[in-house]
């Protein structure tokens, strides 16, 4: 049978399960399973389905046993739980309060806050949805509760979580460089430049914002002394060490990342038991949750395993860059082609999904053009970034809006988001358009 055919078959079967809504880890595995039983059964012509049974069994056991007993793949649940032991610390919490104080003279100064606490709290956890979550309890009721506009207090928040997929660490880092076989201590130091450009534009935005429409953001009234700011910067100082150890240690080659997440994890732990913000409790349900969502990340990327495997069975990548370079296409055409895949695709899905979906196709065409893998790690977790708040289906949106309730329509969430979506597409054109923005830092370590 034609490996091409099934492979574009496959794409299409995994697309109809998760319109279906079924779970993309057990979609990508029972697609893959079934697809490469077709192709063993067929292999010799005539339908054998007992000669099938055993290489497909071998494909999937092998490739799904080898992902889980990859050494990088470690660091993911570190990082996961360095984010929950770090919150329940209040480590993460104190880089907000420290910019509510600076901030606080600044028009918008809560809603900046919130993106700068946003983007502390990313270079602590890696995950964007659980940055939205949590600063969105934290951040949005107090500008609600101040007068804020609520487009403004709820858009700034869903916007500034974002930023958790691009500043290291980033799970999708870890997850793109498992994959594609890329340093994932030069994607983590990849992201920093991009990531900082991000935040500037989000609180450009809001300045923007706020002095065109002064009522959206109420002035602050009250007075703050150098002694108040000086004492809100202090208490940030775990979140700077974190921050420190995790980039400095990797730029310096101290520490490989994982070595990075493991000191920071007992870092955070040991800081929060010596200032009795963490307990026992709070360590065992730190480690609770860290188990529940590294296993559900742990299924994806067993099942996109398997997939790759399959689809590089098929040959369906070869044609496909072989079509692709016979059509000549510029590398701008390419690029621009490969942006609106992804925009399209991160409307309705989540990007891990997106990812795992995607790579097989794209990195050999990546490869062919001569592309580096760094630097397009970063147009990707652009292009996934700006998914998350891109309607109808923007993850962090939801999130939002699952945090405030009825208080705010998710059509109001919508129309804040779209000003910051502007900045993020100028970005994502500087990052294309530079590849120097993303590549100086690691290529220098």
């Amino acid at each position: 049978m034609d490996g091409t055919l099934i492979g574009l078959v496959a794409f299409a079967a995994v697309l109809g399960l998760l319109a279906l809504r079924v779970p993309i880890a057990f979609a990508l595995a029972a697609i893959a399973t079934i697809g490469t039983f077709v192709i063993f059964a067929f292999r010799t012509g005539a339908f054998a389905p007992e000669r099938a049974i055993r290489p497909t069994t071998s494909l999937v056991f092998s490739n799904s046993f080898d992902l889980i007993h990859s050494y990088d793949l470690s660091m993911i649940p570190l990082f996961v739980a360095l984010g929950h032991i770090a919150y329940r610390a209040d480590i993460t919490t104190k880089i907000y309060h420290a910019a509510r104080v600076w901030l606080a003279r600044v028009p918008g100064g809560v809603a900046m806050a919130s993106v700068v606490g946003c983007g502390g709290f990313s270079a602590i956890t890696g995950s964007s949805i659980a940055c939205a979550s949590t600063m969105g309890r934290i951040c949005t009721p107090e500008m609600l509760s101040v007068g804020y506009d609520k487009r403004l207090a709820t858009a700034s928040v869903a916007a500034g979580g974002t930023l958790g997929s691009l500043i290291p660490p980033s799970v999708l880092f870890i997850i793109y460089g498992i994959f594609t076989e890329t340093s994932i201590s030069q994607l983590f130091l990849a992201g920093i430049l991009p990531g900082l450009i991000s935040l500037l534009g989000f609180l450009l935005v809001i300045l923007i914002w706020v002095k065109r429409d002064p009522d959206v953001a109420p002035a602050f009234t009250g007075t703050i002394s150098m002694a108040d700011r000086g004492r809100a910067a202090l208490e940030a100082w775990p979140a700077v060490l974190l921050f420190v150890i995790i980039v400095g240690g990797i730029y310096g080659g101290i520490f490989t990342a994982t070595e990075a997440a493991a000191v920071c994890v007992s870092a955070a732990a040991l800081i929060g038991l010596l200032q009795r913000k963490l307990t026992l409790r709070g360590i065992w349900e730190s480690l609770r949750e860290t188990a529940i969502q590294t296993t559900s990340i742990f299924l994806i990327a067993a099942g996109a395993k398997i997939f790759v495997a399959f689809i590089a069975l098929t040959g369906v990548a070869p044609d496909i860059v072989e079509a692709v370079t016979a059509a000549e296409l510029s590398p701008i055409v390419l690029m621009a082609a490969i942006a609106a895949i992804y925009l399209a695709l991160g409307m309705f899905l989540d990007p891990i999904g997106i990812m795992v979906l995607t790579l097989p196709l794209m990195i050999p065409l990546i490869e062919t053009y001569g592309f580096d893998l760094i630097w397009f790690g970063v147009v990707v977790i652009k292009l996934l970034e700006i998914g998350l708040i891109t309607p109808p289906v923007g993850l962090n949106v939801f999130v939002i809006a699952g945090v405030v309730g009825r208080e705010v329509p998710i059509d109001r969430i919508f129309a804040g988001i779209a000003r910051f979506l502007s900045v993020d597409v100028l970005v994502l054109i500087l990052i294309m358009a530079v590849p120097a923005l993303s590549l100086v830092i690691p290529y220098s370590m």
